[in-house]
């Protein structure tokens, strides 16, 4: 998915929301570090596209709640 549509998606959610997407990424990058450290994982590009998909979430949670 590119970026921008991602984002667009992401300033259409709500907080509440945003917060679930938030826990699950963050579940997702220890799975993919705890795969990384047994030499199970294929894709290592795919840690920092998760670290990466977490900044954004939470600066957009950070906007909203300024925006409040």
């Amino acid at each position: 998915m590119k970026t921008s549509n991602y984002v667009k998606e992401l300033r259409e959610e709500n907080v509440e929301s945003l917060q679930e997407q938030l826990v699950a990424a963050k579940k997702e990058l220890f799975n993919l570090r705890f795969q990384n450290a047994t030499n199970q994982l294929d894709n290592t590009g795919r840690i920092k596209e998760v670290r990466k998909n977490i900044a954004r979430i939470q600066t957009i949670i950070t906007e909203k709640s300024k925006l409040s």
